[in-house]
């Protein structure tokens, strides 16, 4: 039996991507290998893998103990994709990225979420032999598409009339995940409803939290922020959406895409490079706010090209389900374990 020791604080703080996704790969292990594998989670003990998910001090001080086996680290973020999320002083910021790529560097293994990011760990000095590719994935026993009945007793729960086209952004509220953009566009489309889903999860050293703060506090009538919203409960925004958004600036690879696409929810998001080699061909390309207003309202006014995004989502799903990248999971943790 293969023992693997999980280390992860990503659960203590709410509405977080990297909370998801550790949590879905929790799960998937615990369903598929409950033989194959001993799985103990931030415990000190003695493992062939130990797989660190978020960077937390203490995790950092355990690399040096004895009985880690191979150390994997999965990179989140780097320190250029943290500028627009938090709000830090300069010298606590410059502090914070050596210390992340010091901890990165502890490790034996990385597991990134996106192959765009293996260049620009290089440049930091990190070879690039280290470093695998696998990407997210969510469950669809959690994040499945509902019938109409359950969807629109949903959306009369949320005051909203039946007969509106809704627009869905989930994730924190903050500057980098294009919020203000997805304002702007509730303004401009008083016909339009839309919904952000997710919250301040770092308060108020969130970036733009005091001009953020006073629209959710005010927001138009056409916009709901319902705040941060149960894992179990999301499947319900993103099927009471006609078209999910995620105007983000900068992103890895948004857990709340593929829930969506598990959803059989239509995609739009901001054009990023990144997007290119992991969800290229699922979801439609928008450059900025007038691009996304002129699509939406294509898209509220003529369902039939709704419908071929719908599609697009169906293969996303199935490309990116949970079978599949447990065999993944299993060959690499196997592999990482006999180096």
């Amino acid at each position: 039996m293969l023992k693997i020791a999980m280390y992860s604080a990503a659960t203590k703080v709410k509405g977080q991507g990297v909370g998801s996704a550790y949590i879905e790969l929790i799960q998937m292990l615990k369903k598929h290998f409950p033989e194959e594998m001993e799985i103990t989670i931030n415990k000190l003990t003695k493992a062939q893998v130990s797989h660190y998910h978020t960077v937390n001090f203490p995790y950092y001080l355990s690399t040096f103990l004895p009985g880690r086996g191979c150390k994997v680290g999965y990179v989140h973020f780097l320190p250029e994709t943290l500028k627009g999320s938090l709000k830090l002083p300069f010298f606590a910021s410059k502090i914070f990225d050596k210390y992340l790529i010091s901890f990165y560097k502890r490790m034996d293994q990385l597991v990134v979420v996106n192959p765009s990011f293996i260049p620009k760990l290089e440049v930091y000095g990190i070879e690039k032999e280290k470093i695998t590719y696998i990407p997210n994935f969510v469950s669809q026993a959690t994040f499945y598409h509902q019938d109409q009945a359950r969807v629109s007793a949903f959306k009369r729960s949320l005051g909203v009339p039946p007969e509106k086209f809704v627009v869905v952004g989930v994730g924190q509220i903050q500057e980098r995940k294009g919020v203000f953009d997805f304002i702007e566009l509730a303004r401009r489309l008083p016909q339009i409803q839309f919904i952000w889903v997710g919250g301040f999860s770092f308060g108020k050293i969130t970036d733009g939290y005091e001009q953020l703060k006073h629209v959710v506090d005010n927001p138009p009538a056409n916009l709901l922020f319902p705040g941060i919203v149960d894992r179990n409960e999301m499947a319900a925004y993103y099927n009471v959406a006609d078209l999910f958004l995620l105007p983000s600036y900068n992103e890895l690879f948004p857990m709340s895409i593929l829930e969506a696409f598990s959803c059989q929810t239509p995609v739009m998001v901001r054009e990023l490079t990144l997007y290119h080699s992991v969800i290229a061909g699922y979801y439609e390309p928008a450059q900025d706010v007038e691009e996304m207003e002129a699509k939406i309202l294509q898209y509220s006014t003529e369902p039939q090209y709704l419908k071929e995004l719908q599609e697009k989502a169906q293969q996303a799903a199935h490309f990116y389900s949970e079978d599949r990248l447990a065999k993944i999971w299993y060959r690499y943790y196997n592999d990482v374990a006999k180096r």
